[in-house]
C-alpha cells in the first residue's frame, strides 16, 4: 500500500508513539508484507526468527519490537508492539470509510457496465466497460475492475484477510489496507468470495474463469486464462501462472506456487508448491499418474493378503 503522498520517518514515529533510528525526514512511502515490499516501505517484525528476514528484505524502514543493528541505508521504527502499530497505521492511511448509498459518488462505472439492482459498489471502486455485475454483487472499497468482466450473483470483492495474532485475550485481526484487482476478460461464478490483500493487491488475471462458490484468500495472485471449478479454496499469498485448471473442491496451503498449465484434479490437497506442465492428484498432492497407480495398488491388498 502506497501512501498518497511521501511521509518522513518522524511524523510515522508520531502516529504510532514510538522512538526510532536514523534521520528524522528519511522518506517513507508506504508501508507492505515481507513478500511484496519496495524501497521506501515500512515492514513488520515482532519474533527474533524473522529479525533478519526483515532487515535483510527490500523495505528501508524496519517496525521492530527490539533496537538492533540498523542496516546501512536503513531506518528503524522500534516498538513494544509492532503488529498493533501496524494496525494504526493501516487505521490511518486507510481508515474504514462507512457507507450510506448503495453506490458510492466516489466510484467510477465504464460506459456499456450493468449493475443489476441490490449491487453495493464502496469508496472509489473503478469498473471498466461493458461489466455486468448481476444481483447482490458486493465491491468492497477500493477494488478495481477492468473490461468485459462478468460477475455472478452474491459474489463478494475485497472482504477482510483472514490474519490473526493470537493473543491471550483472544485473537486480534490483521487490518487488511490492500485491494482486489481483476483483469480483462474475467468471469467469476456466484458466491464467490475474493479477499483483499493486507497492504497489496489479490489479482485475477485476465482471461480467468471462475466457477460458484470458489474462495480466493489474500494477496494471492491468479495468472492468465486458468479455470477454476466450483468449490475450490485457494489460501491467501499463493501464486497461480498463467493457464492452470483447478477441477472441483481443490483446496491449497499458503504461500504455493502453482506451475503454468498445471491440471490439479478435483479434491487435491494442494500443500506444496508444484511444477507447470504437469497433472496432479490426491493428498498429499502427487502426479495423478503416479497417485492412480497406488490407489490401483491399494485395491489389491486383501488379494494379496490371501496369497501370503
Amino acid at each position: 500500500m502506497k501512501f498518497t503522498k511521501p511521509q518522513s520517518l518522524k511524523v510515522i514515529a508520531d502516529i504510532i508513539g514510538c522512538s526510532y533510528v536514523g534521520a528524522s525526514d528519511f522518506p517513507v512511502y508506504g508501508m507492505n508484507e515481507i513478500h511484496v515490499v519496495t524501497e521506501g516501505d515500512i515492514v513488520f517484525v515482532d519474533h527474533p526468527k524473522y529479525y533478519d528476514k526483515a532487515l535483510q528484505s527490500a523495505a528501508t524502514i524496519v517496525l521492530i519490537n527490539k533496537e538492533v543493528a540498523c542496516p546501512e541505508g536503513k531506518v528503524l521504527l522500534i516498538s513494544d508492539d509492532p503488529f498493533r502499530d501496524f494496525n494504526k497505521l493501516t487505521k490511518h492511511f486507510r481508515p474504514f470509510l462507512p457507507a450510506n448509498v448503495s453506490i458510492s459518488e466516489s466510484a467510477v462505472i465504464g460506459e456499456g457496465t450493468v449493475v443489476q439492482p441490490n449491487c453495493f459498489i464502496g469508496n472509489n471502486v473503478t469498473i471498466g466497460k461493458n461489466c455486468i455485475l448481476h444481483a447482490n454483487v458486493s465491491i468492497y472499497d477500493n477494488c478495481v475492475i477492468g473490461d468485459n468482466v462478468i460477475i455472478q450473483a452474491g459474489t463478494i470483492l475485497g472482504a477482510d484477510a483472514f490474519y490473526y495474532k493470537k493473543r491471550e485475550e483472544g485473537f486480534d485481526q490483521l487490518l487488511s489496507g490492500g485491494r482486489v484487482v481483476i483483469e480483462d476478460n474475467v468471469g467469476i461464478g456466484a458466491l464467490c468470495t475474493i479477499d483483499k490483500g493486507v497492504t497489496g493487491d489479490t489479482t485475477i488475471g485476465a482471461g480467468t474463469k471462475i466457477d460458484n462458490q470458489v474462495h480466493v484468500g489474500h494477496d494471492t495472485i491468479i495468472g492468465k486464462k486458468c479455470l477454476i471449478a466450483a468449490q475450490t479454496g485457494i489460501a491467501g499469498c499463493v501464486i497461480i501462472e498463467d493457464e492452470v485448471t483447478l477441477w472441483g473442491q481443490v483446496g491449497t496451503t499458503s504461500g504455493i506456487t502453482i506451475g503454468a498449465k498445471a491440471v490439479i484434479l478435483g479434491q487435491t490437497g494442494v500443500t506444496k508448491s508444484v511444477e507447470g506442465g504437469k497433472s496432479y492428484f490426491g493428498t498429499p498432492i502427487e502426479e495423478s499418474r503416479e497417485k492412480l497407480k497406488q490407489l490401483a495398488n491399494i485395491k489389491r491388498i486383501p488379494e494379496l493378503l490371501k496369497k501370503s
